[in-house]
């Protein structure tokens, strides 16, 4: 699991929290380097290696949240996945991370989804569109925002495990949401709520465009994918 400064801490520690219940899975926070992280709210998290350090990955997940944008410019973490990418089973995502995967050219031909208020900026990308809670198209998975992190861990539990397994770990984690409000999709909020939501991140989100075109100009991909798996032996 990738960590960087400002992510969601909730895209990570949903996912975390079902993986750490799966049978014989080593769970990794890997960053670029081994100095605490901040999530986007102040949690800190410790990463257990750092790119250089990291062994190959099975399972590689980034999560998304607001360091998102830093991410998606930072070199080191583009090769790191891309590299990572050449042998891992599964590439995966939750939220906004799914950006940073469409930057590093991982989603290139694939369906994927983000948090519905970037589904405007993922298209931005060579990336097929599916609006649902988790995406599965091969070997990439993806989910919908932040709290689709554990309905994507549960999927990704099935798909190991079978789903004895993951409806067991469902069932203890009494994940079984009846939510006070039906306002958590803009298909089921009231449209005032909706139009709010948009307009306050309205600038924030014109930002993030910009970002993603600049650097959809350097020809598909800024950082080309490396040759040689420097580092990472």
């Amino acid at each position: 699991m990738v960590i960087f400064s400002d992510l969601t801490q909730l895209d990570l520690t949903g996912p975390y929290e079902v993986f750490g219940r799966l049978p014989g899975l080593q769970v990794l926070l890997i960053a670029e380097t081994l100095h605490p992280v901040k999530s986007d709210h102040g949690l800190v998290l410790t990463p257990d290696y750092c790119f250089a350090d990291s062994p190959q990955l099975d399972i590689l997940f980034v999560p998304g949240g607001n360091g998102v944008f830093e991410a998606i410019q930072n070199k080191n973490l583009i090769e790191f996945l891309q590299m990572q990418a050449e042998n891992a089973e599964f590439i995966t995502s939750v939220c906004t991370g799914s950006l940073i995967l469409a930057a590093a050219g991982l989603l290139n031909g694939y369906c994927a989804t983000t948090h519905w208020l970037s589904i405007n900026l993922l298209k931005l990308f060579d990336v097929h569109i599916i609006e649902e809670r988790v995406v599965i198209d091969r070997n990439r998975i993806t989910g919908g925002g932040v709290t689709a992190g554990i309905d994507f861990g549960l999927s990704i539990a099935s798909k190991l495990f079978g789903d004895k397994v993951a409806k067991e770990i469902q069932l203890m984690m009494e994940y079984d949401p009846e939510p006070p409000f039906h306002s958590g999709s803009p298909k089921t909020a009231e449209n005032e709520i909706v139009i709010n939501a948009i307009e306050n991140r309205k600038e924030i989100q014109q930002q993030r465009e910009n970002i993603i075109k600049e650097i959809l100009l350097f020809k598909l991909h800024p950082y080309p994918k490396p040759l040689v798996r420097q580092g990472l032996q």
